[in-house]
């Protein structure tokens, strides 16, 4: 664990012991998942007291929702800003998928908390991450769609395409080992490719 890698994922989290915190509790709910893991794990592995740790976040509930909405962010800011490119609507596609799925290889313990915890997750905070995976799937499918009406795609319904391409994304996050001989980007290309044959769009 070390600061340059938590200032790596949480850029815009200060001070740096709160995002130690957050790494800390990455490693701890990947390891033992949200429910078996306590606040004094996730302060010991920090390198902290168990009261440091509600200096910056009042709960261990707090701690996930704070790396559940990071990642989603993360994963809305790739998407939209490939969605909004001046290209067609294949090529776009193809992008979305090479980075989403890259992220996901890449930051592959981050992204199993973020996408596999997220019943763990209160009411209210849970709104607000469902709200920014809705955002997501609505760009994703608004690709389609336009890929459709252009003849580039053929597809039944709209909202189960896009829940598709998104899931192949996703799961990556669940087999992703760093020790694999292919690289995020490699694998991102190939799913790019595996999704624009999924769609239907021309070889």
């Amino acid at each position: 664990m070390t600061v340059s890698l938590s200032a790596e994922l949480w850029p815009d989290v200060q001070p740096d012991a709160a995002r130690r915190l957050m790494l800390a509790a990455v490693e701890s709910f990947a390891e033992r998942g949200y429910h078996a893991t306590t606040t004094r794990d996730i302060a010991a592995a920090a390198g902290m007291s168990p009261a440091a740790l509600y200096v910056h976040f009042p709960s261990k509930a707090a701690l996930l929702f704070a790396i559940s909405q990071s990642g989603h962010e993360q994963t809305l800011t790739l998407v939209e800003s490939v969605a909004g490119r001046a290209e067609s609507p294949r090529e776009r596609m193809r992008k979305i998928v090479e980075d989403f799925v890259a992220w996901h290889a890449r930051r592959h313990t981050v992204a199993r908390v973020v996408q596999y915890e997220l019943q763990a997750l209160p009411a209210q905070e849970y709104a607000v991450v469902a709200d920014l995976r809705r955002r997501i799937e609505h760009l994703v499918r608004e690709v389609i769609a336009e890929g459709v009406e252009k003849g580039e795609f053929s597809v039944g319904d709209l909202r189960t395409a896009a829940r598709a391409v998104l899931s192949l994304g996703v799961d990556v996050a669940r087999w992703y080992s760093d020790r694999m001989g292919k690289t995020p980007k490699a694998l991102g290309r190939e799913y790019g490719e595996l999704v624009l044959r999924m769609l239907g769009a021309p070889a």
